[in-house]
């Protein structure tokens, strides 16, 4: 089965492929030569994702799915979320991000955050939405060097370990992005897709 994952974050087709395992071919927008900026929008991430997925189908004529992803944290009232790419500017530098909010949580003692994903599938036509959270905390300080965006500073809650001081294998078992992944899956091989 043959699907556009409408990114061109390397990592993220590496870890979702994992996943899927080899039932699933995954292109990305590389593969289908979408070289273009697809648009996010929207004010929530269920809007963006949705955008994302529909964007590719309508122009491409590829079965797709496209996510979007928030860190939420509680005592900034949600922030960064939505904007979690670019919260520390539009070229979405990961360092600039994680020290943004580093800063902002420097004299606070409530660290608790989350992770959500959400992902918009769109086969032929018809969309479902899926959703994976992780809950956690926000540490005082980088640790570990794998994984990508925020990973270093958030460790998941019941673990001891950054995400970005897991193996792959691990952090795809418990990760928001795993969570709706695995959902998308559950759903994928549930369902006679015989046209794709």
């Amino acid at each position: 089965m043959e699907l556009v994952f409408a990114t061109n974050n390397a990592h993220k087709v590496k870890e979702i492929q994992a996943i899927l395992g080899d039932e699933f071919r995954l292109l990305s927008l590389k593969d289908i030569a979408c070289e273009e900026d697809i648009p996010e929008e929207q004010e929530t991430l269920e809007g963006n994702a949705s955008q994302k997925a529909f964007y590719v189908y309508d122009k491409y004529g590829y079965n797709c799915f496209a996510d979007d992803t928030g860190l939420e944290i509680e005592a900034l009232n949600g922030e960064p979320g939505v904007y979690s790419a670019r919260y520390a500017g539009e070229e979405k530098n990961s360092e600039a991000n994680m020290q943004k909010v580093l800063d902002k949580l420097k004299k606070i003692n409530d660290r608790k955050a989350r992770f959500r994903t959400v992902i918009s599938l769109v086969v032929n036509g018809e969309e479902v939405l899926f959703e994976g959270i992780v809950n956690g905390e926000i540490l005082q300080e980088r640790r570990g060097g794998a994984g990508f965006g925020y990973d270093p500073i958030f460790r998941p809650d019941g673990k001891d370990q950054s995400f970005a001081e897991m193996e792959l294998s691990e952090k795809n078992k418990i990760s928001h992005r795993g969570r709706a992944v695995q959902k998308l899956v559950e759903h994928l091989k549930g369902t006679e897709h015989k046209s794709l």
